[in-house]
């Protein structure tokens, strides 16, 4: 018997944007292992693998990075995200609402989709990295900034097309094609890494006999901790750490999933991101990076990240397949996500034409492989520009009555803009802007501080800007 089946009957009769989620509609944890898994073993891993390679990373800051960074990324939507979203049953843009007002929400969402349109548009250029493989036309390099070929800017716009007309019939057939597909892609993944494996040992001659050999292989040969490429930044054991913390930061810290975790039936299934963080983040990462490493122990002068290379040489056209879908899956629910915060800009808008317009600024975006090429930098300052609005909610849950004022004030006092959290997020990002800018502070370090001085931020200002209500604040 199935007794998932009268939740998810429930739940799609309504996906209750402005109600709190009923007992009736709530999900057990298999639901979100499915979930979390097929979300993060995706595009973005075939970038983000070599990408390390790249910063000249060394194996032991790589694999005690990832282990611990993804065990904290885990540990952050366990009890930060998923507590409050079992308690509120909300959706963030709801819960927002309620916080900021309706005017900071719209801009929110305008920030949330432009981030959404650019994350999009690197992952259309993955997968059309696959059809430069088939169709031979010349492709971007590492620190190219612009297209390079025409056949470059045809590849991204039919591949960009059809990912959006795909996210434009909505959430069910994006679902339906990452569930077919994210299975199938998990063990696409694990073969690379075996494949790669097998290439180097080969390669240099090594005899595996034990884990110690493995770990000289891969010391010497694959993650050797030299200096990084051209345009690169050199990456050490706190900058793995970090991006495996913090690369998810807007859905953890950030609290977008409270949308995803208003479904949990206990808010201990934040354990579930585990099986994206250790399939995706880890495996596949490892996977990718090991293709990429080959490709440089072949000819070092081939610097250029392209997945659809790198996966043909490992896998022919199964990998060529496993770019392609890789890429569409994760840039469909990406310009779905995208079409919903800029459709809340016009409420009465068309959502199919809203998310057609939303997929041509993500291919358009897909063009310029300087996003995907510095995808690293992208993904920390994307998490980072998110990161302060999960600060407000966290204190106006939790903490903000400890000081004697009111949580979900903009509700309570019918403002659409609270300027308490609106200067809470923008004197943030100031901040980190100049601790970037002038005090030569990496951007991957500015978003852990930034989560307290946002923090703090909120409840001086708060001080200053609430007034006595009537009603007490909503538990």
């Amino acid at each position: 018997m199935d007794t998932e089946q009268p939740s998810q009957q429930a739940q799609t009769k309504s996906e209750f944007e402005r109600e709190p989620v009923p007992k009736s509609a709530l999900l057990g944890f298999k639901s979100f292992i499915g979930m979390y898994a097929g979300e993060h073993c995706a595009g973005t891993e075939l970038m983000l693998g070599p990408l390390f390679v790249a910063a000249g990373v060394g194996v032991f800051d790589l694999i005690i990075g990832l282990l611990l960074g993804n065990a904290l990324a885990v540990l952050s939507w366990m009890f930060m995200c998923a507590p409050i979203a079992m308690r509120s049953r909300l959706t963030l843009y709801f819960q927002l609402e309620k916080i900021c007002g309706r005017k900071l929400v719209i801009l929110y969402n305008l920030a949330n989709g432009v981030m959404f349109c650019f994350l999009a548009g690197a992952m259309v250029t993955v997968s059309a990295t696959a059809l430069g493989v088939w169709f031979k036309f010349k492709m971007p390099g590492l620190n190219d900034l612009y297209p390079n070929s025409v056949g470059w800017v045809v590849a991204v716009a039919i591949a960009g097309g059809l990912i959006a007309i795909v996210a434009a019939y909505g959430y069910q057939t994006v679902a339906k094609f990452a569930n077919i597909a994210a299975p199938w892609m998990v063990l696409v993944f694990l073969a690379f890494g075996f494949v790669g494996l097998r290439q180097f040992i080969e390669a240099t001659g090594t005899e595996i006999g034990s884990l110690g050999d493995l770990w000289h292989l891969a010391k010497t040969q694959i993650w050797k901790g030299g200096p990084p490429q051209e345009g690169q930044v050199k990456f050490t054991f706190w900058h793995v750490l970090f991006f495996a913390w913090f690369c998810n930061m807007a859905m953890h810290i950030g609290m977008s999933d409270l949308s995803v975790f208003r479904f949990a039936r206990k808010s201990w299934y934040g354990v579930a991101s585990g099986a994206g963080m250790y399939v995706g983040h880890f495996m596949a990462w490892i996977s990718a990076s090991i293709l990429y490493a080959y490709q440089l122990h072949l000819n070092p002068t081939d610097t250029d990240v392209l997945p659809g290379p790198l996966a043909y040489r490992a896998a022919g056209l199964v990998g060529l397949l496993c770019v392609i879908i890789a890429g569409w899956t994760t840039a469909n629910p990406t310009i779905y996500r995208a079409g919903l915060a800029f459709q809340a800009l016009s409420p009465k808008s068309s959502r199919f034409k809203v998310t057609l317009i939303t997929g041509a600024i993500a291919t358009i975006a897909g063009m310029f492989p300087a996003i995907a090429m510095k995808l690293l930098g992208f993904v920390a300052l994307y998490g980072l520009v998110l990161m302060p609005m999960g600060a407000v909610i966290f204190v106006d849950f939790w903490l903000i009555r400890k000081f004697g004022m009111q949580s979900y004030y903009a509700e309570l006092s019918e403002k659409t803009f609270n300027w308490a959290a609106g200067l809470a997020w923008f004197i943030t990002l100031a901040i980190a802007w100049v601790l970037v800018k002038f005090a030569g502070v990496q951007i991957f370090f500015v978003s852990l501080p930034g989560w307290f001085v946002a923090a703090i931020l909120y409840i001086v200002l708060s001080k200053f800007y609430q007034k006595k209500l009537r009603p007490e604040a909503p538990q």
